[in-house]
């Protein structure tokens, strides 16, 4: 199954003002690991880089590591995350490669990742799409913004789906992300892929959850980029609730979705609560004691300043915007290589 698998990784994540030298030791590394899975990349039939600013000593650095040949994309630095992936997407062969593995360059991969990825596939090859685990460390304030930014939802659709996925972590048949694939959401930072699993939700096709396939995401690199991101995914949720309003509010609630900030409050504060519940039950170290009070207080607090971009954008107030490259700017949060 590997030889017909193509993996598209992207390095937005990796900018954030980083010189090119910091992108590519980070870059590096996580190709690394990539390469020594259980499943090794020399193993794929394709792999695909996006990138804005490699050059080709570079690009020969990074297939020393990978041990295979790698196709590298150039995109125009104001190209957006999601943009990047539909295409690195365009960039595989549709000849070769039945299914599509997408991953972020920022993320730490578990030792048997990709083949806990794939494995559903060997027992159903209908499968449309398999979605893996990603969380922040298992560190205190990273089981707690778990419960917020990666938390799944159980499907109906079929036994082991979920309702979301995350673009970092998930693998396509390839006909079914080239029909449906990453929308442009006006002003939206990164609900695309939340949008997509409604989408593919409300066409009955479900996604099947592999919680094997475990991702560690990075963490912001300082407080004023943490809170930077929680506003931005404040700001997320008012674009998503009309989608979540249409897929699962009755006709007489619809009007939350015209509801300026009110609708994107009730989602955040929903959120909040099962949040609060999934703390100790998404399969990282348990928190006890004071340190599940904190967390407690950090979901809490969190929420609260995500529940404060809401608001403001709901009232018509937005991120401020950098003078280049629009949302990239803001997107970007990762200033180094650590």
């Amino acid at each position: 199954m590997a030889s017909r698998t193509a993996l598209v990784l992207e390095t937005n994540n990796l900018r954030g003002g980083a010189d090119i030298q910091r992108v590519l030791s980070s870059l590096k590394r996580v190709v690394g690991l990539l390469a020594n899975q259980s499943l090794p990349l020399t193993s794929l039939a394709q792999i695909v880089i996006t990138h804005d600013g490699l050059d080709e000593s570079s690009f020969k650095e990074v297939e020393d590591i990978a041990g295979h040949p790698v196709d590298f994309v150039q995109i125009d630095p104001s190209t957006g995350y999601y943009h990047a992936k539909n295409t690195g997407f365009a960039a595989t062969d549709a000849e070769r490669c039945r299914w599509v593995v997408f991953a972020d360059a920022d993320c730490v991969p578990a030792a048997d990742w990709l083949a806990q990825l794939l494995y559903p596939f060997i027992r159903d090859e209908t499968l449309a799409a398999v979605a893996g685990r990603t969380s922040y460390a298992p560190d205190l304030a990273g089981t707690a913004l778990t419960t917020l930014d990666f938390m799944y939802f159980p499907g109906a659709l079929a036994d082991g789906a979920t309702r979301n996925f995350y673009a970092n972590n998930v693998v396509f048949r390839r006909d079914i992300f080239a029909e449906y694939h990453y929308q442009e959401l006006e002003s939206v930072y990164r609900a695309h892929c939340q949008v997509l699993g409604l989408q593919l939700q409300s066409q009955g096709i479900p996604l099947h959850y592999a919680a094997r396939a475990h991702t560690v995401h990075r963490f912001p690199d300082s407080l004023k980029d943490i809170i930077k991101l929680r506003w931005l995914r404040g700001q997320d949720t008012c674009g998503l609730t009309p989608f979540l309003v249409r897929s699962y509010m009755p006709t007489g609630w619809q009007w939350l979705a015209r509801s300026g900030p009110v609708g994107p409050l009730c989602v955040l504060i929903a959120r909040l609560v099962f949040s609060v519940r999934a703390l100790n039950k998404q399969d990282l170290p348990p928190l006890y004691g004071v340190r599940w009070l904190a967390a407690i207080i950090l979901i809490v607090g969190f929420s609260v300043l995500d529940m404060s971009g809401a608001l403001m954008r709901g009232l018509g107030v937005h991120y401020p915007r950098g003078k280049e490259g629009g949302d990239v700017q803001a997107l970007s949060y990762h200033g180094s290589s650590k």
